[in-house]
């Protein structure tokens, strides 16, 4: 697993809650997307995200917690329906999963079942995100390429 170090700046998110299974975060997305257009925060074509807040390890399915989101400018307003996150600057660990989003869950598992316990890093929170390089709409599903992010404790 090819994993890079990268110093990060913060990041402002407005999101949209899903609680339960993360494999169907994409109800969440569909929500953000009508309250972002309505709001007229698409027109820059904002770095779209996924945040987790749980360990799917040890937080029961129907429980776990994520975030369909959007990057946006300080002085972009927080649209009725959305919640916002920051995500602070810091160092950051990065791996990228290429193909179908369905296999995402693999990447996560070997990112942080197997590189993180034997990088001698330790992470700084439970909350990890997702960024998207690209969409179903852009590629073929193969081609698919999305940023895994984990903030290291310092």
């Amino acid at each position: 697993m090819n994993v890079d170090i990268k110093d990060m700046k913060e990041i402002r998110t407005i999101g949209v809650r899903h609680v339960g299974p993360y494999s169907q975060i994409s109800e969440a997305f569909g929500r953000l997307n009508e309250i972002a257009t309505q709001a007229g925060l698409l027109r820059t074509r904002p770095t779209m995200l996924a945040i987790y807040h749980d360990d799917p390890e040890v937080t029961p399915e129907r429980e776990l917690r994520s975030d369909a989101a959007i990057s946006v400018p300080e002085s972009a307003a927080v649209p009725k329906g959305t919640i916002e996150e920051r995500f602070p600057a810091g160092r950051y660990a990065c791996t990228v999963h290429e193909g179908p989003y369905e296999r995402l869950g693999d990447t996560w598992a070997r990112f942080m079942g197997e590189w993180l316990p034997q990088s001698g890093h330790r992470l700084a929170g439970p909350t990890g995100y997702e960024i998207y390089l690209n969409t179903p709409m852009d590629v073929p599903k193969e081609q698919l390429r999305t940023e895994l992010y984990i903030e290291l404790a310092a």
